[in-house]
């Protein structure tokens, strides 16, 4: 098995293991919610909100993560959105070269923008001492899952640029 196998299967089992977390944490959201209203209205006892008051912060920074972890194993899978109307009109050199081209793009923007960018952000976040609201979570843990992706897509997206070149 090689590295981007078994990098595809721990971020299969850790995207299962976040989605879980978020679907349970926003049932409990919703339950706790349901339930407090309804000892409010019916025996007037008032559950605490600390039960419950952080759900909606906890969903929010696990759906960044879903989402930018998700954007990584859908790059390593080839499964990311593509419009194939240009490429499908190009011969096999023409589609060779703007897969090259659209590979270039995608890397400088994972590097530029996710991992240097990222790390610039979740750096900025610490140095700040900014923390969450409710969970109070320092935030650059939060952001630490941006320059991670950017890592993650790049080197995908390098494997794909060296496994299309061997081939060709």
């Amino acid at each position: 098995m090689n590295i981007k196998n078994r990098i595809d299967k721990i971020l299969e089992q850790v995207l299962l293991a976040l989605m879980i977390f978020l679907v349970v944490d926003v049932l409990w959201q919703v339950l706790a919610r349901y339930l407090s209203k309804l000892m409010v209205n019916r025996f007037e006892i008032q559950i605490p909100t600390v039960l419950y008051s952080f759900t909606d912060e906890l969903a929010g920074f696990l759906l960044i993560w879903v989402a930018l972890l998700g954007a990584a194993y859908a790059t390593g899978k080839k499964q990311h959105l593509a419009i194939d109307l240009l490429s499908s009109r190009l011969s096999l050199k023409g589609k060779i070269i703007l897969n090259k081209f659209i590979s270039f793009l995608i890397l400088f923007f994972a590097t530029a923008v996710l991992l240097f960018g990222g790390t610039w952000l979740v750096y900025t976040r610490f140095y700040l001492g900014q923390v969450s609201s409710a969970m109070e979570i320092p935030i650059g843990v939060v952001y630490l899952i941006v320059p991670l992706s950017g890592l993650l897509i790049s080197y995908y997206t390098i494997f794909d640029f060296v496994s299309a070149s061997k081939n060709f």
